[in-house]
């Protein structure tokens, strides 16, 4: 008669190269994160948990496999897996969706398991940009409460393709086009280089049933027809590899972003004073550098000052008070900002005034 060890053995899913792949990509990241585990040994207080890492988990494919790596991969790096389970509310059903998505988590072992039920707002930006607001306030939420450390996300390298190409298609510059980070704050995307088709292979490998959102299907939505359409005529016409490509290109312009973004942090303050209800720019230092560098200092400027983002046209027209001056007015922007050209500095500012204040640089 075989013992309780074989029959476990015999219970659990044979590993697969799809279900390798997942748990290699998870393992990844979790190391990322100091385990608590090491000061617990240092402290000898069992007291002291270890560090909390929640999937963000939809039920579907990707979220799914990526829970099951989860569940796998966390206790052997010292860290404990949750999962929350967002529900938005925006289809019949979806209360019983989440609540299965719940049951799978349990099943794999993952605790907490929380059921988060949001509301999505009716507004301007569309139903996407609405409910990933909605989304991630609900995962920023949970995580605070739970005190995770780690939240992980199921995006794949299908997801940052078809990011891509929408970003292409906005024509959004080389921050859109970097697509999604696999790092950014509390939040790690361990999937970007695993396709889509490998973690539906995970889930059916080791018996997970995924849910298929409906809304995948609904060409109402800009992602869908990429995902449906523009990519496999993409595929078909120019040969395989194109989400792979678009993915590297993602990951070269990011590697760019990242760079610009520490040089201009290192001599930002040398051109920038205060001015009234603002900040002021040195006129000089903007004319005598690059378009591409020169504008990144303009959008950074009312990016960190204002926390207000800038369109292209916006601001060329706000870098024309740097290169085509001839005495023209004020520029309104988004968010009730002003650019002024005062004298030797262009000031960005809430009220409209142009006085520069004194400064110790």
């Amino acid at each position: 008669m075989p013992s309780d060890d074989q029959t476990d053995a015999s219970r659990r899913p044979r590993l697969t190269p799809a279900m390798a792949d997942v748990r290699r990509a998870v393992r990844a990241v979790l190391p990322s994160a100091a385990p608590a585990s090491a000061q617990r040994a240092a402290a000898s207080d069992a007291s002291v948990p270890e560090p909390l890492v929640l999937v963000a988990l939809s039920g579907g494919a990707d979220s799914l496999a990526l829970a099951a790596a989860a569940a796998f991969e966390a206790p052997r790096a010292g860290w404990r897996a949750g999962a929350v389970v967002v529900d938005h509310g925006l289809q019949p059903g979806s209360a019983d969706a989440a609540e299965r998505a719940a049951q799978a988590a349990r099943g794999l072992g993952l605790a907490p398991v929380v059921i988060r039920r949001v509301v999505v707002a009716s507004d301007g930006d569309g139903p996407e940009a609405s409910a990933r607001a909605a989304r991630y306030a609900a995962l920023d939420a949970v995580a605070t409460e739970t005190g995770a450390a780690m939240v992980l996300l199921g995006h794949t390298l299908d997801d940052q393709a078809e990011t891509v190409l929408l970003g292409l298609a906005r024509g959004s510059g080389g921050q859109s086009l970097s697509g999604m980070a696999s790092r950014s704050g509390r939040y790690a995307r361990p999937l970007l280089g695993i396709r889509r088709a490998t973690t539906w292979q995970a889930c059916l490998d080791a018996g997970l049933e995924p849910w298929d959102d409906p809304h995948n299907a609904d060409p109402a939505y800009a992602r869908v027809r990429v995902r449906a359409r523009v990519l496999p005529v993409l595929e078909a016409e120019l040969g395989p590899g194109i989400a792979e490509a678009l993915a590297r290109t993602a990951e070269q312009l990011r590697e760019d972003e990242q760079a610009f973004d520490a040089q201009i942090e290192e001599f930002i303050e040398e051109v920038c004073e205060p001015a009234e209800a603002g900040i002021a720019v040195s006129v000089g230092w903007l004319a005598a550098n690059p378009a591409a560098l020169r504008q990144r200092v303009l959008r950074h400027v009312v990016g960190s000052e204002f926390g207000v983002s800038l369109t292209r046209a916006q601001t060329l027209e706000v870098a024309r008070l740097v290169t085509d001056w001839h005495g023209q007015g004020p520029i309104d922007l988004p968010g009730g900002i002003r650019a002024t050209r005062a004298g030797r500095h262009l000031v960005f500012s809430t009220t409209g005034s142009a006085e520069v204040l004194p400064h110790d640089h």
